[in-house]
């Protein structure tokens, strides 16, 4: 048996695919540890995972803060933020170290900071953990989300390497506290956060090759898996008044725009209105009950959670933010999506939905009922829409076997023998 660290960063959605991976590592027989917030034990402990937490250190504010959801302040504010985390992330660790032992691997997302102090300092092979394409900030795909994306498209790949290599505009909001924290732990710290992204021991791609393909600057010893569809749905099932609303007419449209979304109100006054006009029954989705309209129609069902694996594949539509588990979920249920990007991977995801003929996108700002009436009633009507979603469908069948994943995961491992040596 190995002992696996998990080090996450971010909301619920950048922490599922490393509650799935931990899954699969520990059915394999090892033990798999989770290091993150107070807000996520459950989801460790419901997966039969250790969880280890680090001091909340602004996570509650930075979820309630709106720059959280625009271009570019996004990027700052997670920068600033995973700075904080650094120090705290490591001494999480050291606590697990004084119980468990040191760890033999460490699947880390390329934000934790914390991830390549500790393969320096207790010389443990790191995985980077991409969960989209947009975090390969590849030079021959540049992802929209960046500022000046527009202009770098438009350049030779040359200039745009050269651009994306070293123009750092958020470090200085982070590398302080790396610094900081190497020289605390006497490891030599990083000229840009950049050059610590992807670890030399390997870094894992958790969506398919038809959804992204692999770029020449994507780092050499990656592993592109696939989607991992992780949403609890064996710990919470679909409630009970959820699935007798469901079965009491229509396939409805589901809205969303994520669980820690706390700035949507008028996302669901839009929502509202557009099911109104298209005389459709629809879901909404939101732990946050005060961001929808007061007196709802009966069309219209509000749910603190639902687990997408069973609800979209008894719907007819679904308009999300564009994350990657939410838009995965939409692939693997077969239905049109109209996503309303807001920052991050977003508008890349979106873009890529489109181009494979399962969807289309209208950016956030620009969601009205006069803009979107239209977009959700081809994603309704347009046949060559349903179409490509359920072509996509018939692409999330065909599953790479997860065994292809535990095993390279293994791979990377130090061996037995190594350890005894």
């Amino acid at each position: 048996m190995m002992k696996i660290l998990l080090l996450p960063l971010g909301t619920t959605g950048d922490v599922l695919p490393f509650v799935w991976a931990g899954r699969q590592m520990r059915e394999r027989g090892h033990s798999v540890t989770l290091v993150w917030v107070e807000a996520c034990r459950q989801m460790a402990v419901q997966a039969g995972l250790d969880f280890e937490p680090i001091p909340d250190d602004g996570y509650e504010a930075l979820v309630r803060d709106p720059a959280l959801w625009r271009p570019h302040q996004s990027l700052k504010v997670t920068h600033a933020f995973a700075g904080r985390c650094v120090p705290r992330c490591l001494q999480a660790v050291e606590n697990v170290i004084a119980r468990q032992g040191k760890p033999d691997l460490i699947l880390a997302t390329i934000m934790n900071f914390a991830a390549p102090i500790l393969r320096r300092k207790l010389s443990v092979p790191v995985i980077s953990t991409i969960l989209s394409p947009y975090q390969f900030v590849s030079s021959h795909q540049v992802p929209r989300s960046l500022p000046a994306s527009g202009l770098l498209r438009l350049l030779p790949v040359a200039m745009r390497r050269f651009f994306l290599t070293h123009v750092a505009p958020y470090d200085h909001l982070a590398l302080p506290q790396v610094r900081e924290s190497c020289r605390e732990h006497r490891v030599r710290p990083p000229r840009r956060l950049r050059d610590w992204w992807h670890s030399p021991d390997g870094s894992l791609a958790l969506f398919p090759e038809w959804f992204a393909a692999r770029q020449p600057d994507w780092p050499a010893n990656t592993l592109q898996w696939d989607f991992p569809l992780e949403d609890m749905a064996d710990a919470r099932p679909l409630e009970p008044r959820l699935a007798a609303f469901l079965a009491a007419g229509d396939k409805p449209v589901v809205f969303t725009l994520g669980s820690q979304h706390l700035h949507s109100r008028d996302f669901f006054e839009t929502s509202t209105r557009l099911a109104a006009q298209l005389g459709v029954r629809a879901v909404f989705a939101t732990p946050h009950a005060g961001l929808v309209p007061p007196e709802l129609p009966q069309s219209i069902f509000v749910t603190t959670y639902a687990p997408f694996s069973q609800l979209l594949p008894r719907a007819a539509a679904f308009v999300h933010h564009g994350g990657m588990g939410t838009l995965s979920q939409c692939f693997a249920a077969g239905i049109p999506q109209l996503i309303v990007p807001m920052a991050y991977d977003q508008p890349d995801n979106a873009e890529v939905v489109q181009h494979l003929g399962a969807g289309l996108m209208l950016d956030h700002d620009q969601f009205t009922p006069g803009r979107a009436l239209p977009l959700l009633r081809r994603c309704l009507e347009d046949e060559s829409i349903r179409h490509g979603a359920r072509r996509c469908q018939e692409r999330i069948r065909g599953r790479t076997a997860i065994s292809v994943l535990t095993d390279w995961l293994e791979g990377r491992m130090p061996s037995p023998a190594s350890m005894t040596a």
